[in-house]
């Protein structure tokens, strides 16, 4: 049975989807996505990264094509990746998240260190965040009228006047797909994902938590996600923690400042692993 990082007994994993985005012969980089992403943000960015190490990018659960279940607890995120890593007979990887999913490889490492040979966290901290944005966002969603909707475009000027930004529309609409009857409806389960939002928004760690092996937070200068106040929380709770910054990103520099980002985790996977 897997225990939770507190040593009682975790929920049942449910079965993660995941992207092999090639890099077969290499180390494995297990790549995991943030709130209402999923391995599909990760196509161009993960194959990039398949000259530094075997690049798997999984699905959250109540994310992409992942199982569903009405659990959004640290410990049942971390307990689904490390039954993925046991079914691929995976027993050492690096890991790479990007704002939620750095949040769960955060607890992943600290709970599994023997598992985690690099952990690069990208643009979050381990603390609490109260940010409305993904509030505002689900609620938007929830209240869209799918029914008569005729294309995709029409979905995205129904929520320009809820959400501005075009990039962010496009982004949440990836989470919109077509039933069997061609009517539109939600891949996500959004009122659970709703709901969750309260234990999402917590620190994943515990104040005794540690995780003492090679770590490097990647952090977006045009970003507000991570603040120089936040770097005594990373070192208490990750040590040898590097942190960087690149100046041109804002939250998502995998995509902001995509060949930068690159050239900065396949310094990070080399600075304290082995090379693949």
């Amino acid at each position: 049975m897997l225990v939770s990082a507190s040593g009682a007994p975790s929920a049942v994993p449910v079965p993660l989807a995941s992207r092999d985005f090639g890099g077969a012969g290499r180390a494995p980089l297990v790549v995991v996505h943030g709130f209402l992403g999923s391995s599909r943000n990760w196509q161009l960015t993960g194959r990039d990264l398949t000259a530094h190490g075997h690049v798997h990018a999984l699905d959250l659960r109540n994310h992409g094509d992942s199982g569903r279940a009405n659990d959004m607890s640290w410990d049942a995120l971390v307990a689904d990746i490390l039954a993925w890593c046991a079914g691929q007979g995976i027993s050492r990887a690096r890991f790479l998240g990007h704002s939620l999913g750095g949040k769960v490889l955060m607890r992943l490492a600290c709970a599994a260190p023997a598992l985690v040979e690099n952990l690069v966290v990208v643009d979050i901290a381990p603390k609490s965040y109260a940010f409305q944005s993904h509030r505002h966002e689900l609620a938007a969603l929830l209240d869209l009228e799918l029914t008569g909707l005729a294309t995709r475009a029409e979905a995205e000027m129904r929520l320009e006047g809820r959400v501005p930004d075009l990039a962010m529309r496009k982004f949440l609409l990836t989470n919109l797909g077509r039933a069997e009857d061609g009517s539109w409806r939600w891949l996500v389960p959004l009122p659970w994902l709703a709901s969750a939002l309260p234990t999402l928004e917590t620190s994943p760690l515990e104040a005794d938590m540690r995780f003492v092996g090679s770590t490097t937070f990647l952090l977006g200068g045009q970003s507000r996600y991570v603040t120089e106040e936040d770097h005594a929380v990373i070192r208490h709770h990750f040590p040898n923690a590097v942190i960087e910054t690149i100046a041109a990103a804002g939250h998502n520099p995998h995509m902001d400042s995509r060949t930068e980002f690159v050239d900065r985790v396949a310094t990070a996977l080399h600075r304290g692993g082995s090379a693949p």
